[in-house]
């Protein structure tokens, strides 16, 4: 409850007091506020124990809806609603006046029904899937802590928590130092290591910018993210200047094509000074040959940049560490525990080679208001001139919390068992008619088409495709609609749109796999 309102002095200002303040409190309060401008600085203007009851309240609603409802299949993968049909049942509108709790507890239980839900054991639909629960709540702690990762005076246990993963990081791929921070996104470390190749290559752009450069080209894969064309535009190296190299039919760099691009570009009088490989594709899950590639860039002094943002995790695996086979020879790697090993999006690292500074000295910006030199403790902790940002997240805390829970053995069995049922998918696939596979997946993209019955004894000609183009599409609406999975669709490199199966979360069984198929087929019968 609230008091009536009560003006102050002379001024129009107003607040209010919990029902149990009594008048003779009110009249005290009137009697000795101080008032700058017009607003009253006595006391705090929250009521804590309001805003403890609301979290109280709002955290059962997280565990009931959320986390205790996270590995139950009779639950929907998502509420579909048309985006028109959604902003009419949000209320979206922010007004002059602030909601009661019970309508903030209800937007709440709206928001989540009508989200996706991708913790759900049959949401297969990305790169990252599933729930850990130590991750999780490694996150609940950063939320409530709210610190900004840059110097050790303001957020002293995540810069040591981030440094020790990093260690660690660096020890899987294989080298004996290094360096590394955490970024907002693989993208992101794609753009670090483009552009600290870049500062490699030529320091002074720094300070003197792009004026007066060579006409510098960088060699990336067909089948590399999309986010080097992107960063490429951002740095203002042109997306003309990324020579795509040619890849074999499981999508794998061709090494023979990148020296033929490297020779091609050096005739042209360009300056190549990067090349981009991919251990784990976004759409197939190949490994580029990283060996054969570092003897290419060793040959012609290129900086060897491996996004690993998918398959880096594979190297916990000692059954599977050999898909990145020659890894310890790249400058950079991009490695993203947000995917396969669940530590929750988004937590994403790029990992340097060199161990003398080079991150710093490309990033550093020496803002004296942040980074006094002449603090009274060591100031080598202060890292957050190895940034482009200033405000940075704790995301390495949540892999750290998790790794302290499974352990490397915990993390080794999630990528195994992930493997295990891909495999177990892929045979499935194989018994069963109708379903026929684009490639032998080595990692946990299993790609697939679905013939529905009516297709099946038409001839393999241009019709045939392209009426097997238009099923995915009408397999994924009936899916979303119906709620009972989501699973992923595109074409590719010439080929019709095809499902492509991600297997993550440790939450999926073998009857998942079978219901994945199972289901394809009822949604499709009619096709």
């Amino acid at each position: 409850g609230e008091c009536d309102d009560q003006a102050l002095s002379n001024a129009e200002v107003f607040f209010y007091l919990p029902a149990s303040t009594c008048k003779q409190d009110l009249l005290q309060r009137k009697k000795n506020a101080v008032l700058v401008d017009g607003v009253i600085l006595n006391g705090p203007i929250t009521d804590s124990k309001a805003g403890e009851k609301f979290v109280e309240e709002a955290c059962k609603i997280i565990m009931e809806e959320i986390i205790q409802k996270a590995d139950d299949v009779t639950e929907k993968v998502c509420e579909w609603r048309a985006p028109e049909t959604l902003k009419k049942l949000l209320d979206l509108e922010m007004r002059d006046t602030g909601e009661s709790h019970q309508k903030l507890l209800q937007l709440c239980q709206d928001v989540i029904q009508y989200s996706v839900k991708t913790n759900h054991p049959r949401f297969f639909n990305q790169l990252y899937a599933g729930i850990d629960y130590y991750s999780l709540v490694a996150r609940f702690i950063t939320e409530a802590l709210n610190p900004s990762v840059y110097t050790y005076e303001v957020s002293p246990v995540f810069l040591l928590v981030e440094e020790a993963v990093i260690k660690k990081m660096i020890e899987f791929i294989g080298w004996e130092e290094g360096d590394g921070i955490f970024n907002p996104g693989g993208s992101v470390s794609n753009m670090y290591a483009m552009n600290l190749a870049r500062y490699k290559f030529c320091p002074e752009i720094k300070e003197k910018g792009l004026s007066g450069l060579p006409r510098l080209v960088l060699f990336t894969s067909e089948e590399c993210h999309y986010s080097m064309k992107k960063a490429a535009s951002f740095l203002g190296i042109g997306t003309e200047n990324v020579y795509f190299v040619k890849t074999d039919e499981r999508g794998k760099m061709i090494p023979e094509e990148l020296e033929k691009q490297v020779q091609r570009a050096r005739k042209e009088g360009s300056a190549p000074f990067l090349v981009c490989a991919t251990a784990g594709t976004t759409v197939l899950g190949a490994f580029d040959p990283l060996d054969k590639i570092a003897d290419i860039c060793e040959k012609y002094d290129l900086w060897l940049h491996v996004d690993a943002s998918w398959g880096g995790s594979a190297l916990i695996s000692r059954k599977h560490c050999r898909l990145l086979h020659g890894i310890q020879r790249a400058d950079s790697v991009a490695w993203n525990p947000h995917k396969m090993l669940l530590a929750g999006i988004q937590c994403c690292a790029l990992l340097v080679k060199d161990n003398s500074g080079l991150l710093k000295k490309c990033y550093s910006a020496k803002a004296a208001y942040l980074f006094q030199q002449d603090k009274f403790y060591d100031v080598s902790y202060d890292t957050g001139d190895k940034s482009i940002q200033c405000s940075r997240r704790p995301d390495a805390f949540k892999f750290w919390l998790m790794w302290k829970a499974l352990g490397t053995t915990g993390l080794e069995e999630r990528v195994n068992r992930a493997l295990a049922l891909a495999r177990y998918l892929v045979e499935e696939i194989k018994k069963r008619e109708g379903f026929q596979l684009l490639l032998e997946p080595e990692y946990a993209n299993v790609c697939f088409w679905y013939i529905p019955p009516s297709l099946r004894k038409m001839e393999d000609g241009p019709e045939f495709w392209q009426k097997l183009h238009q099923v995915a599409p009408v397999v994924k609406e009936r899916m979303m609609k119906k709620g009972s999975m989501m699973l992923g669709y595109q074409p590719n490199q010439g080929k019709v749109n095809f499902f492509r199966q991600v297997v993550i979360s440790p939450q999926v069984s073998r009857e998942d796999m079978d219901f994945l198929l199972d289901e394809i087929e009822l949604l499709a019968k009619d096709l």
